[in-house]
């Protein structure tokens, strides 16, 4: 009917001299603006504005604002997965014949990539292990442009020589990336601390409740951050909308869930280490730690949620005690607010041969834990009865 009201795109939103307390979720993938030339001054920098979801959007940049304050820095993008934060930042900032040096225990992907998937775009790496600063010299060549390490490595919580490997760049002229999901800005400061580029799975303890998927990238040139950027807009490395306002949410807590967790860590790491089915535990705040001197110096008082620890056997004594623990969750993840269990030999580590795992340490006995936030006597009752099932094996 000719007179029949068109409800399309004609309802504007309402005006109000308040404003709401909550982020208000955007979800829209396009954003009109008034007439061509504000589009030019939006495209060329005089406007602020947003014009399609894949360059930018609302909730990515109020969440990319709070990163950047834990961070002390400024211009940080949100990405779609930490994965796609490491890709945008070594395929933006390298090129063909460039080479990167990266530490021998970064994140079981991050490894995948470097050795299988960067010789496909001309770029070649070199593992080398970053609580040796000679090492890491060692690997250095003369078409390095990148350094790429973890602060605190994955599963065996060493400490990577910070300080070294900071001056070793500064010296050489090479970018610095540190992925800093393990420990977070509140466990160590890596932009403030000398990288160049700062990384994070927002996915784990930033967000914290294993229900979003985001990575975060902070560039401290603005070249290289517009390189960044770049890369991914035209890969298509977009965050959600809903992740993003989800991430928002779970920062909110993100420094009270970090003692709490912290805190259960240190007290389960405890534990764990008097039950005689387990081998050695490995916690950056304990003073069996092999590199307990320099986590005290890089991370002080917060040695973080993650441990990890080697049962006395093999498969089989796997086996137990993740069937002896139904209520803790086994899964490859790490930073829920709640505990998980994860096993590298079957999940993050499988792709390595058992001689290369073995020179790492990790046995099909080695688990590394994600402490959470549960009351400290659920988890103490839930590891003595994982812990006396693989004690039972004889």
């Amino acid at each position: 009917m000719s007179d029949s009201p068109n409800l399309v795109r004609r309802t504007p939103f309402p005006s109000s001299v308040s404003r709401a307390v909550a982020t208000p979720l955007q979800p829209s993938v396009v954003y009109s603006s008034p007439d061509p030339d504000a589009l030019d001054d939006q495209y060329e920098g005089r406007a602020k504005g947003y014009t399609y979801g894949r360059e930018g959007h609302p909730n990515a940049d109020v969440l990319a604002q709070m990163i950047d304050r834990m961070e002390g820095g400024e211009g940080g993008i949100i990405t779609g997965s930490g994965m796609s934060a490491v890709t945008a930042t070594i395929l933006g900032l390298l090129g063909q014949g460039d080479h990167i040096v990266g530490g021998n225990q970064l994140y079981g992907r991050s490894l995948r990539m470097m050795a299988q998937d960067l010789p496909k775009w001309g770029i070649t790496s070199t593992l080398a292990d970053p609580t040796d600063i000679n090492a890491m010299a060692a690997a250095i060549t003369p078409a390095t442009r990148m350094i790429l390490i973890e602060v605190v490595s994955n599963p065996t919580l060493r400490i990577a020589d910070m300080e070294g490997i900071e001056a070793l760049a500064r010296d050489r002229g090479l970018i610095l990336v540190v992925d800093n999901t393990f420990t977070t800005p509140y466990g160590f400061p890596a932009y403030a601390r000398g990288a160049d580029v700062v990384i994070h799975s927002v996915t784990k303890l930033l967000a914290g409740h294993s229900d979003v998927t985001l990575g975060y990238v902070l560039a401290r040139d603005a070249g290289q951050r517009k390189a960044i950027y770049d890369t991914v807009v035209t890969l298509g490395l977009t965050p959600s909308p809903w992740d993003c306002w989800m991430a928002e949410r779970g920062l909110y807590t993100f420094d009270m869930r970090f003692e709490r967790a912290q805190a259960n860590a240190a007290a389960l790491a405890d534990m764990i280490a008097e039950h005689p089915a387990v081998e050695m535990v490995l916690y950056p705040g304990r003073r069996d730690h092999p590199d307990h001197n320099r986590a005290a110096t890089l991370l002080g008082d917060r040695p973080g949620n993650m441990l990890s620890f080697r049962l006395r056997g093999g498969r089989n004594a796997a086996n137990a005690l993740t069937r002896a623990a139904p209520e803790v969750a086994f899964a490859p993840t790490l930073g829920d607010v709640g505990t998980t269990l994860s096993h590298p030999a079957s999940s993050s580590h499988r792709g390595l041969t058992p001689g290369g795992r073995a020179a790492l340490g990790i046995t099909e006995g080695f688990f590394r834990v994600s402490v959470g936030c549960e009351p400290i006597e659920l988890l103490h009752r839930d590891f003595s009865k994982a812990l006396d099932a693989v004690s039972a094996l004889g």
